[in-house]
């Protein structure tokens, strides 16, 4: 039987061990066309770290997109073992193509130990299966979305990803405020903790830096901007099911100096708050004759 595309992520984050603590990673190509994907690069780096831990999970992971990353040739990840405490445990993974670093990170794992509790509370959002799926959004925007990225959007994804509600490219209106979005793995994981960990961490990646484009009436894919990951945190705070609807609640409260900041918390579809992530990304406008037009 063909391979599902989460089976492909599955199997991708199942490094290969070069030698103590160093790692070769495949790629599943699901960045925009030329471009590694940060959420693919964010994974295998949590999945290095953990290699080396023994039963702990993580708590946070602090990271930064040095170079874009080739899609066409495998990721080398080095981690290096700054410290094994009592109750916390450190790692720097660094990933490197051609001997040079795309991407570092730092990651806390954390013994289980129970402690005082609060959260804050999930907005509300429409029911995840009253949504279109992220493919049935494209397909109806047609001819909105620039013919170089139409056959990547419309592929078979890993993550089922439903927004609340449809970007003026996709049809809708022009949004402006927060954007809560719907996701979760497309298929079954097994009952692996830190697998969900990982799967979460790649799907991190997925509308954050969006919601501080579409502040200025701009939607990814579009001419008008650059946009790149610059750095990205994600930090765990209870289990949770990374094949189960999570509601991915983001906002974006400043940008500035070419550089939009975007955070999110991701709740459990029954209200439990599992992580809280934060992301600063470039957003430098382009304004050629070539642009796309603006947006109704």
């Amino acid at each position: 039987m063909e391979p599902t595309a989460l089976d492909r992520l599955v199997d991708i984050l199942d490094l290969e061990e070069l030698d103590q603590d160093l790692y070769r990673g495949q790629n599943e190509g699901e960045g925009a066309p030329g471009r590694l994907y940060g959420g693919q690069v964010a994974a295998q780096s949590l999945v290095a770290a953990g290699r080396t831990v023994e039963d702990r999970l993580a708590h946070s992971l602090h990271a930064y997109f040095l170079r874009p990353g080739n899609p066409e040739m495998p990721v080398i990840y080095s981690v290096d073992r700054i410290r094994d405490g009592a109750s916390f445990t450190t790692r720097r993974v660094v990933a490197l193509q051609r001997g040079k670093a795309i991407f570092n990170m730092s990651v806390s794992f954390h013994k289980d130990e129970p402690g005082f509790e609060h959260q804050a509370e999930m907005p509300e959002a429409p029911d995840p299966d009253s949504l279109p799926t992220t493919r049935e959004r494209f397909e109806a925007a047609g001819d909105a979305i620039p013919e170089e990225f139409r056959k990547w959007m419309s592929r078979e994804r890993p993550i089922d990803l439903r927004s609340s509600e449809a970007h003026s490219r996709m049809g809708g209106k022009k949004l402006t405020g927060p954007n809560h979005v719907w996701f979760r793995a497309n298929g079954r994981l097994s009952d692996d903790a830190f697998l969900h960990q990982c799967v979460l961490t790649y799907a991190s990646d997925m509308s954050l830096l969006e919601t501080a484009v579409r502040r200025h009436g701009r939607g990814w894919p579009d001419r008008r901007v650059m946009v790149a990951s610059l750095d990205h945190a994600v930090w765990f705070h209870r289990r949770c099911r990374a094949d189960e609807w999570m509601l991915y609640a983001q906002d974006s409260p400043a940008a500035a100096g070419a550089r939009g900041f975007a955070r999110g918390m991701v709740f459990t579809r029954d209200g439990v708050l599992a992580a809280s992530v934060a992301q600063e990304g470039l957003m430098r406008p382009i304004e050629t004759q070539s642009s796309n037009p603006p947006d109704n």
